[in-house]
């Protein structure tokens, strides 16, 4: 599979690997935040701890020549503060495609932006002949993202995946996707 790059630059955003260090700033714009990861597939975080381990791991994904998950944080040009994620893995011949922002810089592009990057990476990738993504069947803010990115939805996932900050059991999904 193709390596994707290690950052990547958008009109207002740079996105680059994630350091175990960022964790303070990324729980602070995001990861602690109840309502941004409502229809996340992960807890909201409530101590630095874990995070940090999480973006160590995430880190060490780009160590790897392997699959995995490759996660970028996200920010704003001129700035080394993250505002947000988006990471891509590789699958059945695609990139599926997952992003979080923090709250105070949602309905302004800028995820459509970063979610147009990698749409376009992926679908340059030789091996690569689709790029999808889904979302909970009620946030309709990020169907809105997929759609403004360019992906065409494609179907409704019945019971695809647990939200924990809203219950324990699967939830309804609407899948989108770019293919070439």
């Amino acid at each position: 599979m193709p390596r994707p790059p290690d950052s990547f630059a958008t009109a207002r955003l740079i996105a680059r690997r994630p350091r175990a260090e960022d964790a303070a700033a990324v729980f602070a714009a995001y990861a602690s935040d109840p309502q941004v990861t409502r229809f996340l597939a992960w807890r909201f975080y409530t101590s630095l701890e874990p995070l940090r381990e999480f973006l160590r791991h995430a880190a060490q994904t780009w160590e790897t020549d392997g699959p995995g998950h490759y996660a970028w944080l996200l920010c704003l040009q001129g700035t080394d503060a993250p505002i947000g994620s988006i990471g891509a893995s590789f699958g059945m011949h695609g990139l599926v495609v997952g992003y979080v922002l923090g709250r105070e810089h949602w309905g302004r592009g800028l995820m459509t932006e970063a979610l147009s990057y990698v749409t376009a990476w992926g679908l340059a990738q030789p091996p690569l002949f689709r790029v999808w993504a889904f979302c909970d069947a009620e946030n309709l803010a990020s169907a809105r993202v997929m759609e403004k990115a360019g992906l065409t939805r494609e179907g409704l996932l019945r019971r695809w995946q647990v939200c924990p900050n809203l219950g324990p059991e699967p939830r309804d999904c609407l899948v989108y996707a770019r293919v070439r």
